[in-house]
């Protein structure tokens, strides 16, 4: 969107929903969840992912099932809005209350989250 900057171009970020952790793409804690991978507190705390070997088994899933795809556009931010109001992108949250799975996917996410909260702190 117009008003939200990325510092990482396309590549980055794509690499880091298939290679990085759920602290840091809402991608991987969608589908981390869904999984039914076990959130933790990783850290001082405050962050959250899978663990080691719960990314590691995200990572490989995304790999055996996740195709990207993409066109180039001098504005992306004014196509995003856009396609999210007319295509039924079930796992996107942001702009996209309509979907009927919404509600479900952020209860599952915030589950996931009261669930890490509850154990310690992961190594």
């Amino acid at each position: 969107m117009a008003n939200r900057t990325s510092t990482q171009n396309l590549r980055k970020r794509v690499r880091y929903h298939f290679r990085g952790n759920a602290a840091g793409s809402t991608l991987r804690l969608t589908l981390g969840c869904l999984l039914g991978l076990e959130l933790r507190r990783v850290g001082s705390g405050k962050r959250m992912t899978f663990g080691k070997a719960g990314e590691a088994a995200l990572s490989q899933w995304i790999a055996e099932n996740a195709r990207v795809c993409w066109i180039e556009h001098d504005e992306p931010w004014t196509m995003e809005s856009e396609l999210i109001s007319q295509l039924d992108l079930p796992l996107n949250l942001d702009q996209n209350r309509r979907n009927a799975f919404h509600g479900r996917l952020k209860e599952l996410r915030a589950q996931a989250r009261q669930r890490a909260r509850e154990l310690s702190i992961s190594a």
